[in-house]
């Protein structure tokens, strides 16, 4: 039967699900949390990073590291702030009195990279790109950006990459996903069933990025040049683009995503934007019915790209890896309660992180609010004897893991997204146990 909705219009093409915008952030604490203590579940010891409620972290496959690993770059309130991994201590990096929204740091200078936006926030308007030396806190101007967002820089910060909607094709289109929940930083994704009973989060969201899909905007994906500003388009397109992310060892590598329901679209891509003509890579094609593959990034080293895959949806949970360079295939077994949001790696690449999800989620686990460490590993051959094509096949394995922080009070509609510090210690993440979004790193051994 067709679903009757509330509202069917389409929303805005780069839907930035997770990327905090300042002026959006919830501020208000009912249960402000001390600097420091031990989780009474876990054992395991928690910092608060963030001085002020409404400070967040980045989306998990955005770097918020200097190259040099000292420093990690948050959203504040005032601005852009850096925490001091060794002293511990959070100093603001630049004030910005207009609505921005941090994007990154590079992965070669001590750049943090930011975009400014309207008088009200809105992300599908004009914008400017500044990068701010986080030693001395001097601004400069990249390039300004008429149309679409900018979602990755690639390794040696010549290249900014983005994506870019049509403007003829949503002339007049109700932009659903421009309206932020200042709580979450998500879109409003609210719709009703045809008796109009409100829709869960969940089921909401599944409707609105389906209409989206459907719509089938023309779409294009853009490099700048941060040297001159220059802009040119790499790929075309009426499939929805997103997720872009650059290789963080290869300048010209870029990764993308095909965004829509999981289990109706090839979602992972790999192009090269130094051969535009060149015909995509298709990462993952689907063997079964409701399998999903997303929430991809790449490993440290740029060798391995890492992604989420359900065979089928909600059933089966795996972490799959596809070596960049030679297209060998890993994929690790877990459980259902272990089932994250989003998972990561550690810099070198020996553990993998989650964030958890609550029951509602695809995983409906009964009882994943955690954050999560996964230690990988692999299923040996019986009495060291291999198939003749044992190294075509996929490497199977498995995660054992250890519960890190209870999120037994997290609201997932913001997502923490979790990632590892450089020294692969502690695991940085957004959470909103206290009532607003603060930003928080737990040691990964136990206190």
């Amino acid at each position: 039967m067709r679903v009757v909705h509330t509202v069917t219009r389409l929303f805005l093409a780069s839907m930035l699900v997770g990327v905090p915008t300042a002026v959006a952030a919830q501020r208000t604490e009912t249960a402000p949390t001390p600097r420091e203590w031990v989780d009474p579940v876990t054992k395991h010891r928690i910092v608060r990073i963030s001085d002020e409620p409404g400070s967040s972290s980045l989306y998990f496959n955005y770097n918020g590291f200097t190259p040099q690993g000292d420093k990690l770059v948050i959203s504040t309130p005032k601005g852009i702030s850096a925490y001091d991994l060794k002293t511990r201590k959070l100093a603001p990096v630049i004030a910005i009195a207009q609505p921005f929204r941090l994007l990154f740091t590079g992965h070669k200078t001590r750049s943090v990279y930011y975009q400014t936006l309207g008088t009200a926030g809105d992300r599908s308007g004009a914008k400017t790109v500044f990068a701010v030396d986080i030693d001395t806190g001097k601004a400069r101007k990249i390039a300004d950006v008429p149309n679409g967002d900018i979602q990755t820089i690639n390794a040696d910060e010549t290249l900014l990459g983005g994506v870019l909607t049509d403007p003829a094709a949503t002339a007049g289109v109700l932009q659903t996903f421009a309206k932020r929940d200042a709580r979450f930083d998500q879109a409003d994704y609210r719709a009703n069933w045809p008796d109009g009973r409100p829709m869960s989060y969940a089921e909401s969201k599944e409707v609105r990025m389906n209409e989206r899909l459907e719509s089938a905007i023309p779409m294009s994906m853009f490099v700048i040049d941060t040297r001159t500003g220059q802009q040119r388009t790499v790929r075309r397109a009426t499939d929805w683009l997103n997720h872009l992310q650059f290789s963080p060892t290869d300048p010209n590598l870029l990764m993308f995503c095909h965004e829509g329901p999981w289990h109706k679209v090839d979602r992972l891509w790999l192009m090269r934007v130094d051969k535009p003509n060149e015909a995509p890579v298709k990462l993952h094609t689907r063997t079964m019915n409701m399998e999903i593959a997303g929430h991809e990034w790449f490993s440290h080293d740029g060798k391995t790209i890492w992604y989420d895959l359900q065979t089928p949806r909600g059933e089966d949970f795996w972490v799959a890896g596809y070596e960049v360079a030679s297209g060998k295939r890993t994929k690790y077994h877990l459980q259902r309660n272990e089932w994250s949001v989003h998972f990561n790696s550690s810099p070198d690449g020996t553990m993998f992180s989650g964030d958890g999800g609550d029951s509602e989620m695809v995983a409906h686990a009964p009882d994943g609010k955690y954050m999560y460490a996964f230690t990988p590993h692999g299923i040996p051959d019986v009495a060291g004897l291999k198939a003749p094509n044992a190294e075509t096949l996929i490497h199977p394995g498995y995660f054992t893991s250890e519960k890190l922080v209870s999120l037994a009070k997290q609201d997932y509609r913001l997502e923490p997204n979790g990632v590892f510090t450089p020294d692969g210690k502690w695991l940085v993440f957004r959470a909103n146990i206290s009532g607003a979004t603060q930003v928080y790193a737990v040691e990964i051994a136990k206190a």
